[in-house]
């Protein structure tokens, strides 16, 4: 279906239905990833610029969905996070490196919680450690909204401006993705060979 169509049918609906629309993508997002919210919200931002939604109604709705469900996934982990991994069930994950990333998260969490936005595939991850890390709730929705409000800002952003031509941000955003992913998968690989160092220095003391 072309943009012309969509745009055709959508300014026929309530402009109030579109924004939950994007509100619930974005909020289920944050449960149930990978989800393509990001490219939704982009389109969303290509809308307002023909149809009756408007820059700013896209972005606080958008904005306001991710922080909900960052939050959502947060108490997920403070309710159940510990539970979960003390329960044995997961087998694979030691109780005791559990919790050295509560003792990190404790340490660095707010910094991690205003970028998170911008790293691939690791938002419901770090909402669920930072409930689990106990990190304060308000302190937390705040930045998770800020983090979410930058991010937002850039989607709606090229896609108001690039309009019709709002696909191309798939392109930059797969880039992007790629970059981001190997910077994380290559500091995920030196921290865990600097445990196996450290552990092995450990064992021949």
């Amino acid at each position: 279906m072309e943009l012309e169509t969509i745009v055709e049918f959508l300014s026929t609906v309530n402009p109030f239905l579109i924004y939950i629309t994007v509100f619930f993508i974005a909020y289920i997002e944050n449960i149930f990833p990978p989800s393509p919210s990001d490219l939704v919200i982009a389109f969303a931002g290509s809308l307002a610029a023909v149809a009756k939604t408007t820059f700013l109604g896209t972005l606080i709705f958008a904005t306001l969905g991710s922080a909900s469900g960052f939050i959502t996934m947060f108490w997920i982990g403070k309710w159940f996070g510990l539970r979960i991994f003390e329960s044995g069930k997961i087998k694979f994950i030691p109780i005791e490196q559990i919790h050295k990333v509560e003792r990190w998260f404790n340490k660095y969490g707010y910094i991690i919680i205003v970028i998170n936005r911008f790293l691939a595939g690791t938002r419901a991850v770090v909402a669920f450690f930072a409930g689990m890390s106990n990190m304060k709730v308000k302190k937390t929705f705040s930045l998770s909204f800020v983090s979410a409000l930058m991010w937002n800002l850039i989607l709606v952003y090229g896609g108001y401006t690039l309009g019709k031509n709002w696909k191309k941000i798939s392109e930059y955003l797969e880039t992007y993705w790629i970059i981001v992913t190997t910077i994380i998968v290559v500091v995920l690989v030196f921290w865990f060979l600097v445990y196996l160092m450290a552990k092995k220095k450990k064992d021949n003391v």
